[in-house]
This record gives C-alpha cells, sequence and structure tokens, in this order.
C-alpha cells in the first residue's frame, strides 16, 4: 500500500506498469467516507430508491456533473497530486474542482448501450458545427492528446468482478498510438475500435471505494452489462492538459506518458 508521507506517490514499479500497461490503480486514494458522501447525495438526485430495487428499472441512468464538496475534495487529495506529477509531469496538468459526470450503473437485464470499446475524445475538431460544441461524436483524439492529460476513474462504491468494472484492453494505448500517429495534429474521430488492440487481454477495473484508475489518454476500454446486486457508482473524469505533450524535447524530460507514446512509435 502506498504510504502517504512519501513524497512519491507512486514507485518505479507502478510507473514502469503504467508505461507497459497503460494504466496503473491506486488504492484509498481518497477516503471511502468521502465516497460515501458523495453517494448519498447522488441518490437524492436519481429518481429511484436505494433500498428498493424494483425502482431500478434501467441500466444506467447518468448524473450531472458534481462539484463543490465532498467531490472537490476527492479529486484533489495530496496523494493524487504527487501522482499527477509523476504520471503526466508537473506543470503538464490542470487542476480540477469538479468531478464531471456518473454514469451510475444498475443490475438490469438490458444493454447499457454504451459498452463498445473505446477511447475518450478531447478536443472539437474543425469540422464541428459550432452549434453543436456538445455533440461529442465529431470530437477529435490525437497524438499528442490535446486537451486530455489522463483519463480517471474514481470508485464511489465497491466494485467487484460483477458490478460493471469497466473493461480495459491491457497495453492497447500502444496500437491506439500507432492508429492515431499518421492522423498528426488533426487527430481521428468517429472512430470504430473493435479491432485496435483487440488481442490484448482484458483488466476490470475493480475496487474498494476510494479506489482510483490514472489511465494513459490511448487506453482503450469500455462499459459492461451489471450482473451483480449492488448499483455501481463511478466517475471518469479527464484530467486536462496543462501544456500538449510533446514527443521531441531538447532536455529528454520525457513524462511517462509521452514515454509511452514514443515507445509505441518506436522512437529512441
Amino acid at each position: 500500500m502506498t504510504h502517504r508521507h512519501d513524497a512519491r506517490a507512486l514507485d518505479d514499479a507502478q510507473i514502469e506498469q503504467f508505461i507497459a500497461q497503460g494504466f496503473v490503480r491506486i488504492d484509498n486514494a481518497f477516503p471511502r467516507e468521502l465516497a460515501d458522501q458523495g453517494r448519498a447525495i447522488m441518490w437524492r438526485d436519481l429518481p429511484c430508491s436505494e433500498h428498493d430495487p424494483a425502482t431500478w428499472t434501467r441500466p444506467v441512468i447518468r448524473l450531472p456533473g458534481y462539484g463543490g464538496e465532498p467531490f472537490r475534495q476527492v479529486i484533489n487529495t495530496p496523494l493524487l497530486h504527487r501522482a499527477f506529477d509523476q504520471i503526466a509531469g508537473p506543470g503538464r496538468w490542470l487542476p480540477r474542482d469538479h468531478i464531471g459526470t456518473f454514469p451510475v450503473r444498475f443490475p438490469h437485464p438490458g444493454d447499457p448501450g454504451d459498452a463498445g470499446w473505446h477511447v475518450d475524445v478531447s478536443f472539437p475538431g474543425d469540422d464541428c458545427d459550432p452549434n453543436e460544441r456538445l455533440d461529442f461524436s465529431a470530437w477529435r483524439v490525437n497524438i499528442v492528446s490535446r486537451g486530455r492529460a489522463l483519463l480517471m476513474l474514481f470508485l464511489f462504491s465497491d466494485v467487484g468482478v460483477d458490478d460493471a468494472p469497466t473493461r480495459i484492453r491491457i497495453g492497447s494505448h500502444a496500437p491506439m498510438a500507432r492508429y492515431l500517429a499518421p492522423a498528426g495534429e488533426a487527430g481521428r474521430a468517429r472512430m470504430v475500435l473493435d479491432e485496435v488492440g483487440a488481442d490484448c487481454e482484458v483488466a476490470l477495473a475493480t475496487g474498494q471505494a476510494g479506489t482510483v484508475y490514472l489511465c494513459h489518454p490511448f487506453l482503450i476500454h469500455a462499459a459492461q452489462k451489471h450482473r451483480g446486486s449492488t448499483p455501481r457508482f463511478m466517475a471518469q473524469p479527464a484530467l486536462g492538459a496543462g501544456e500538449p505533450y510533446r514527443l521531441e524535447r531538447g532536455d529528454g524530460a520525457y513524462s511517462p506518458v509521452e514515454i509511452a507514446i514514443r515507445n509505441a512509435l518506436g522512437m529512441r
């Protein structure tokens, strides 16, 4: 377990794991009490009852973004800030006080309708209709991950293998980098990624409430049907980019995110 008095949130093995596999799991990244407080707020906003499973009539309900307490505190623990510095690079990420939307997943036999393999897009392309800036289907991703330093998964409930854990293609950030590279700065939109990284092993983002997964922005992941008994609460915010990632640095001060991209492209 990570010791909080350590100036480094992650040890060398965890950094190497991030570079090779595209993600690192941090247990006890924020206190369980804050997760409990957050869930209590969200249950008040849900159109169903925590104590009556008969009211859980949909596989997924999306709650609007949350800021303020306890969410601001959750996303700004000293441990996480140190980890952001280690993974994205000091000064290369933007602090945030808002944890974003929650897709709350319920035990339900229905298809959630959002369980395809994907990466999270991060900027609107020049071809985006200015009146449809929130139409994320037209948003893009490029080889320097413009606008996004990391993808993050914040577990606000205990998530076991049956509780709709996010599926992760281990190491898929590497073939994704090779898929994006030819598109250059413009990047790609409307991507169908079923085959990209299809031969990668799959990990499940399980853990206790308070667990955070820090993921490479190119990591291919997917939702899945909930087969357990307790609704799953997880936020999936982006860590904003304080400056663009760069694949050529005169001083060689590459972050683990950049090293992983360079490795995927055979840069030395």
